[in-house]
C-alpha cells in the first residue's frame, strides 16, 4: 500500500496526461493478480468496485476516533488540520507526522491486507468496532500510506484521475487496444474485472451480466437551440427531462432489482415496479427515471424526496406517493433481435448487450417489450418522445415541457450509442434558469480541492418585510470566476461576524442575482421555500441589501407557477407528459 501511495502523490504532481498514464502504465506492470483488480479499484477512489453493494460505513467521526487511538490526539487536532487543507486525507497524515508517528517499516499493510481490513469494517457491526478495526491498519501505516488509505476510504482521492486514464494506462501496461479495454469496461462495469481481463489478454472475455448495474450514460449541459442543433442536427429526437430518481431495472424470471445512479439497490423501496416488472416475459435491462404518479398527473420532486432512502415504506406512504418507472432506454435484452421475445430467463445471468445498437433501434426494441402502462393501471410509462428539425421546434418543445412541470429537454442524436458512465455529445441536456432573484449572502464555506483556503460556498437570504429580518433560502457555489471569488473571499475575510468551524457568518452586505430551475415548498430553509439548481447568475454590488427580493416576492413567484401548471392539467396539456409518441 505504501508503493500506491507514493504513486498516487506522484501522479497529483504532475497535471500532464501522457506523464499520468505512463506512471500507472510502469506500476500496473509490476502488481501480481491479486494486487492489481485492488490497486485499479482504489485508483477510481473506492474500497470496493462502483457496481459492488457494500459501503465501510465509515465517517468522520469513526476516522477521528481511530486517529486518536494511534496518535493519541482529539477531533479538535483532527479539525483543526482539515481547516488547514481541506481535505482529510491530508489532515490525517498531518496529524501523524506531528505526533511523530513512525511504525515498523516491516510491517506496512500490502494492497490485498488493505483491501482485507476494507472488508472486515464493512462487516463490522457498530462504530466502536469499525474505529478499532480502522485503528489496527492505521497503527501498521506511516503517514504517507496512511494518507493513502483514508483518499480511498473518504473517496477524495484527489490526484487528477478519470476512469478513463485508468483504461488507457491498462492498455498500455498490457499492450491491448484501448477500445477493447473500454469496450469490456463498459461491459462488466468493474475496472478491477476489466484489469483481470487486460492482463490475461481476454477482454473478448467480457459480458453484460444481469444484477450488476452499469454506469449510466450522462448527458452535457446546453442552453442554446441554436447550438444543440448544430451539434446534433438536422433531425433530433427530443424527450422531457424528468425531475425524478434515474434507475435502472433489471429482471430475470421473478427476480427484478432497481439501481440508483450511484448504482445502489433501492428495490425494497419501491415494491409497487418490482411488483410490476416480475410477470413480464423477458429477461433485461432498462434504463429509466422514477416518477411520482397519481391519476395521471406526475407529483412534484418533493413529494417524491418522502420515499428517498426509505428501505420499507409503509402502506400509508405507498397510497400517499404512489410511483411509476418510465423507461426511455434498452441497455440488455436476452433476445434483442426478435421484438417480443424471450421467455423471461437468461442465459447463465447474461444478456445480449444492445449498448451499441444506435438509438432508434434501441427505442424499437423498448416498445416491443409491451411494458404495463400506467395509462392501463399497470406501473410503467415511456418518455415522451418527439422530433424536432429546427431550432424553432426544439424551443417550443423546451416551453411544453416546462409547461408539463418538467426542467427542460433531453435531447439526442437518434444515431447515437449508450455509452456508460460518459458524459459525451450523443445526449444533451436542454435546461435554463426559471428565474432570478437577488439575494442577500449570510454566510460563506471554505471550499474543497481546487478552491480550497477560499470561501467559495455562499448561504444567501430574501427579505421578510412582515418579520424584518432576512431569511435564508439557498446555497451556491458556482457561477462566479475564480478572479471573482478570489476578491470576494478577501472581502468576507474582512466582514466575518463570527465562526463555526468552515463556515462563517458575514456581514450581510453582498446582494447576488441567484438563477434556479425550480422553486419548493421546503423546511430546510427558514423561508420556506428551497431552489432546486440554484448557481450564482453575477454579483450585484452595485445593489443595497434593503434592494434585494422579498419572501412576498417569492411567494407569488410560487402561487403563480403552481397555477399556472394548474391551468395546463385542467386544459389536458399533462396528459402527453408520458406515454408512447414515437419519433
Amino acid at each position: 500500500m505504501r508503493r500506491w501511495s507514493e504513486l498516487a502523490e506522484r501522479v497529483a504532481a504532475t497535471t500532464r496526461t501522457s506523464e499520468k498514464t505512463g506512471l500507472l502504465a510502469d506500476y500496473l506492470r509490476t502488481l501480481d493478480a491479486d494486487e492489481l483488480p485492488i490497486a485499479v479499484v482504489f485508483l477510481t477512489g473506492r474500497p470496493f468496485p462502483e457496481a459492488d453493494q457494500r459501503a465501510t460505513g465509515i465517517g468522520w467521526a469513526t476516522i477521528a476516533n481511530a486517529l486518536g487511538q494511534v496518535s493519541g490526539t482529539d477531533r479538535a487536532d483532527l479539525a483543526a488540520a482539515y481547516d488547514r487543507f481541506s481535505d482529510l486525507s491530508a489532515a490525517v497524515g498531518d496529524v501523524l507526522e506531528r505526533a511523530g508517528h513512525e511504525p515498523d517499516p516491516e510491517r506496512s499493510p500490502s494492497l490485498v491486507e488493505v483491501a482485507a481490513a476494507f472488508t472486515a469494517i464493512e462487516a463490522a457491526s457498530g462504530p466502536a468496532r469499525k474505529s478499532h478495526l480502522l485503528a489496527a491498519l492505521l497503527a501498521r501505516a506511516d503517514p504517507r500510506t496512511a494518507r493513502g488509505i483514508v483518499r480511498v476510504l473518504s473517496g477524495e482521492l484527489r490526484i487528477g484521475l478519470r476512469e478513463g486514464l485508468v483504461e488507457a494506462a491498462l492498455a498500455k501496461a498490457f499492450d491491448r487496444p484501448l477500445d477493447a479495454v473500454k469496450r469490456a469496461g463498459m461491459l462488466t462495469g468493474d475496472i478491477g474485472r476489466t484489469a483481470t481481463l487486460a492482463r490475461a489478454g481476454n477482454l473478448d472475455g467480457a459480458a453484460l451480466a444481469l444484477f450488476h448495474p452499469l454506469k449510466f450514460m450522462l448527458a452535457s449541459p446546453a442552453e442554446d437551440a441554436t447550438e444543440i442543433m448544430t451539434r446534433l442536427g438536422p433531425t433530433v429526437w427530443v424527450e422531457d427531462k424528468y425531475d425524478g430518481i434515474r434507475c435502472q431495472l433489471h429482471r430475470e424470471g421473478t427476480t427484478v432489482r432497481l439501481y440508483s445512479r450511484d448504482l445502489h439497490d433501492i428495490s425494497s423501496g419501491f415494491p409497487e415496479i418490482v411488483a410490476a416488472a416480475r410477470d413480464l416475459p423477458w429477461a433485461g435491462i432498462l434504463d429509466g427515471e422514477i416518477l411520482a404518479w397519481r391519476d395521471g398527473t406526475v407529483l412534484p420532486f418533493i413529494a417524491l424526496q418522502s420515499r428517498i432512502g426509505r428501505k420499507d415504506p409503509s402502506a400509508a406512504i405507498l397510497a400517499d406517493v404512489p410511483v411509476i418507472f418510465v423507461a426511455w432506454d434498452v441497455l440488455g435484452l436476452d433476445e434483442p433481435g426478435r421484438p417480443g421475445a424471450g421467455g423471461g430467463s437468461a442465459r447463465d445471468g447474461v444478456v445480449a448487450p444492445t449498448l451499441e445498437l444506435p438509438l432508434t433501434e434501441r427505442r424499437r426494441l423498448l416498445e416491443h417489450l409491451d411494458l404495463p402502462l400506467a395509462s392501463e393501471g399497470g406501473g410503467f410509462a415511456l418518455s415522451h418522445l418527439s422530433e424536432a428539425t429546427s431550432t424553432d421546434e426544439l424551443e417550443t418543445a423546451f416551453t411544453e415541457a416546462r409547461g408539463r412541470r418538467n426542467e427542460g429537454l433531453m435531447v439526442k442524436d437518434p444515431t447515437s450509442t449508450y455509452s456508460p458512465g460518459r458524459r459525451g455529445y450523443g445526449w444533451l441536456k436542454m435546461k435554463k434558469a426559471l428565474a432570478t432573484i437577488d439575494c442577500v449572502v449570510v454566510g460563506v464555506e471554505v471550499g474543497h480541492g481546487k478552491r480550497h483556503g477560499i470561501l467559495s460556498d455562499y448561504t444567501f437570504a430574501v427579505r421578510d418585510e412582515s418579520r424584518d429580518q432576512l431569511v435564508t433560502i439557498g446555497k451556491a457555489y458556482s457561477g462566479l470566476t475564480d478572479a471573482e471569488i478570489a476578491t470576494m473571499t478577501r472581502w468576507f475575510d474582512e466582514h466575518t461576524i463570527s465562526h463555526y468551524g468552515r463556515y462563517r457568518v458575514v456581514e450581510p452586505t453582498v446582494v447576488v442575482e441567484v438563477a434556479f430551475d425550480v422553486i419548493l415548498r421546503s423546511n430546510r430553509h427558514k423561508s420556506g421555500f428551497a431552489l432546486r439548481f440554484p448557481r450564482i447568475a453575477r454579483l450585484r454590488l452595485d445593489k443595497d441589501p434593503r434592494e434585494a427580493d422579498t419572501l412576498q416576492t417569492v411567494t407569488r413567484l410560487y402561487e403563480g407557477l403552481q397555477a399556472g401548471a394548474e391551468h395546463l392539467v385542467t386544459a389536458g396539456a399533462r396528459r402527453a407528459h408520458v406515454g408512447r409518441e414515437p419519433a
